[in-house]
């Protein structure tokens, strides 16, 4: 019964979708803990933007939290040839295509930023992707999340040693793993690296992974596009050595174009 209605909501224009999400962040904005995390962040960060006020910026990120909630189970449930008609462009495939020719695999950074679930669907479409993720905490929403995210040639890894191997087989195969960077690791996992000039633990995995195999990094992210329209995805080379204060000033690079869409919400700079 309730995939049948979340196939039924999928199905709806995705300004529709939206409006649900700005209405998910209205509720968000009276929930005290995220509101104050959200704030805190940004004050943390520093982050400011052009002509708004840290409070105005805040409650554009609550808005666009709410839009990547609605729009994560669209995508799930909608057939991937309807949502990827949603990606107006891309920018940066070429850098795909010469991570390709060298065959040493592709190492995909997505932080939670604008909408990451329509990356690893987008690049799916042309080639198998293998992508790490922490199961949700939620038992009822972890069938329907895994469901959603196995699609095309998308491959799921769990944040085990079985899910790492999986992620070493893949790029050992010349294929591409996608990793959320900015996801906090288990202690011992990670080291302490600035992210908005504050420390932040961050995962040694990419680093490790990247050394192993000689693969390619390239960050990615969906940028949300106003009033429904649709999403423009970017990608870039790191154009560094992977090392995790490297890859934090790559997210903020990213974050820094549209501060509104990062997931000020999560505890980014929590103590493991």
């Amino acid at each position: 019964m309730l995939k049948a209605l979340l196939r039924i909501y999928a199905s709806l224009p995705l300004p529709i979708i939206h409006a649900v999400g700005v209405l998910i962040g209205c509720m968000m904005l009276f929930d005290k803990k995220i509101s104050r995390r959200v704030r805190n962040n940004l004050a943390t960060a520093n982050i400011s933007q052009e002509n708004q006020s840290q409070k105005r910026l805040a409650w554009l990120t609550i808005k666009e939290t709410g839009k990547g909630i609605a729009e994560s189970f669209a995508i799930w449930f909608r057939n991937p040839e309807s949502s990827l008609k949603w990606v107006k462009q891309c920018n940066g495939w070429e850098h795909v295509e010469n991570a390709l020719a060298e065959k040493h695999g592709i190492i995909f950074l997505t932080p939670h930023f604008g909408c990451f679930e329509i990356t690893a669907q987008y690049y799916a479409q042309h080639h198998a992707i293998s992508v790490l993720f922490k199961p949700t905490e939620q038992g009822w929403l972890a069938p329907l999340v895994a469901e959603g995210r196995s699609k095309r040639q998308v491959k799921l890894a769990p944040t085990n040693m079985r899910g790492v191997r999986s992620l070493l087989k893949a790029l050992r195969s010349a294929e591409a793993i996608g990793i959320l960077p900015d996801q906090v690791p288990e202690l011992g996992d990670g080291v302490w690296a600035d992210f908005f000039g504050h420390p932040a633990y961050t995962m040694t995995l990419v680093s490790k992974l990247a050394e192993t195999t000689n693969a390619k990094i390239l960050l990615a992210f969906g940028e949300r596009l106003p009033w429904g329209r649709g999403y423009i995805i970017h990608i870039e080379p790191l154009n560094a050595e992977a090392t995790p204060q490297n890859i934090n000033h790559g997210i903020e690079r990213l974050v820094r174009q549209r501060p509104e869409q990062y997931l000020w919400s999560y505890r980014r700079y929590k103590q493991p």
